[in-house]
């Protein structure tokens, strides 16, 4: 058993306390958000009673697998300065506490008859005659189909997802609440570099801004794109990108009560769309991988990612593309297995390459495809399989250009309507549009 001596006070900065010899794991599962947004459009199929409840003193139910001690709190006098006391439980400052709280909680759960998810440990369900219960785990939370933050508001037309308090709250930090708003998160056509403009003088702000939009991403996928973009210069951030920045946050003010909406009538059938932006990185050269997935008409996943090499054809990195978006199909027909709904139709993959259809589906084009890694070839296994049906789509009409490309002001517009994103609030004292959907808290 390892040792440990830890002040309540100061436990985080204390310097006895070493990972791995005072403690080891500290890891606690959260539930994925693309996890909660599909749940949440599927509770909005289904009409699922939603709920959320937040656990009192969780940390403190935990078992600790060391031997920790704790200096006494002041106040006890001096014949007490040289004892400690040994803990039984754990406590909030404690850095295992979250994990062996969620391994409490687990124990307790699947004693109770729950089943605990392979695709997501953080998901557990039961079912009892005609009734079923699917709980998500979040630290403290325990989500019965619904979710703390962002904030979910219902409706008899679906629900919709938003994080207008939180976009308000950044605009304030950053000084932006008076700003010119902006049209657009980036200028069309921007292309940047990090041998372009002169180093920031403080680039801590420049990365606390950015940390907050990412989380803002999570119900803002127009933000994607210039998000995306910044993040890969957190290191030795520059001019140009702080200008990005402060373009999104005039976005951000153009429309703070931004969400998205999870409609009612949407039937429980996936639609996934993947692209590739194309060698667009000037350092590297490399493309960049962006795909989503809908549960026909509500957004539940988005994804971009920089592909790891360069590769020697447009139509092998839209290949590639087409195997992520396989991968994130198949696992939330998982999730979709854990919750009980059978998905029996084909899901259908919108790529705008017609050359990365054909190798998806034929397996005579040798030249283009001997050069190509084995594990790409899961997409042509799907297709026969009948799991995934491709299908062709404009480039103008692909919904994931969102996600990479800065585009003309009409397209994006047509591009956010095409992602089920909605503006409910019209200023920012929160006043609802008469031409949107009625809103009421759960």
């Amino acid at each position: 058993m390892a040792h440990g001596l830890f002040n309540l006070c100061h436990s985080t900065r204390n310097p006895l306390v070493v990972e791995g010899l005072d403690y080891g794991e500290t890891f606690a599962l959260v539930a994925q958000l693309v996890t909660v947004r599909l749940i949440l459009a599927v509770a909005s199929t289904r009409h699922w009673h939603l709920y959320q409840r937040d656990v009192n003193n969780a940390f403190l139910n935990g078992d600790l697998d060391e031997d920790v001690y704790m200096n006494l709190p002041p106040g006890f006098g001096r014949k007490w300065e040289t004892r400690v006391w040994k803990l039984h439980k754990s406590l909030y400052e404690l850095k295992q506490a979250p994990h062996q709280w969620f391994i409490k909680l687990s124990i307790a759960l699947k004693q109770a008859g729950y089943h605990q998810s392979k695709a997501d440990y953080s998901l557990f369900v039961q079912t009892r005659g005609s009734t079923f219960t699917a709980l998500l785990i979040f630290v403290d939370d325990i989500i019965y189909k619904t979710l703390k933050q962002p904030k979910i508001a219902r409706s008899s037309k679906g629900i919709v997802l938003s994080q207008c308090k939180y976009a308000l709250e950044i605009l304030e930090d950053a000084g932006q609440l008076g700003a010119k708003p902006a049209d657009s998160p980036m200028e069309q056509n921007l292309s940047l570099s990090k041998h372009e403009g002169d180093y920031i003088d403080d680039p801590s702000s420049y990365r606390r801004l950015v940390r907050k939009l990412i989380y803002l991403t999570i119900t803002r996928p127009d933000l994607v794109c210039a998000v995306h973009t910044m993040s890969q210069f957190m290191y030795k951030p520059q001019t140009p990108y702080l200008e990005v920045v402060h373009r999104v946050l005039r976005y951000v003010k153009r429309a703070p009560g931004q969400v998205i909406f999870l409609s009612t009538n949407s039937p429980i059938q996936l639609n996934a769309f993947c692209d590739v932006d194309c060698a667009r990185c000037r350092d590297t050269r490399r493309s960049t991988t962006r795909c989503c997935v809908f549960l026909v008409d509500s957004l539940v996943s988005w994804k971009t990612k920089k592909q790891t090499t360069v590769f020697q054809s447009s139509a092998e990195a839209k290949y590639r593309s087409m195997v992520a978006a396989c991968c994130e199909i198949t696992w939330l027909q998982y999730i979709l297995q854990d919750l009980g709904i059978k998905h029996s139709h084909a899901v259908k993959l919108y790529c705008d390459k017609q050359v990365a259809l054909h190798i998806a589906s034929n397996p005579v084009f040798h030249e283009r495809t001997k050069h190509i890694e084995i594990d790409c070839h899961l997409v042509r296994e799907k297709v026969q399989s009948g799991t995934i049906k491709t299908a062709h789509i404009s480039t103008l009409q692909q919904p994931t250009n969102i996600f990479t490309k800065a585009m003309s002001l009409p397209q994006f517009a047509i591009l956010l309507g095409k992602l089920g994103i909605i503006i409910i609030h019209s200023n920012l004292k929160g006043s609802v549009e008469e031409r949107k959907i009625p809103t009421k808290s759960t």
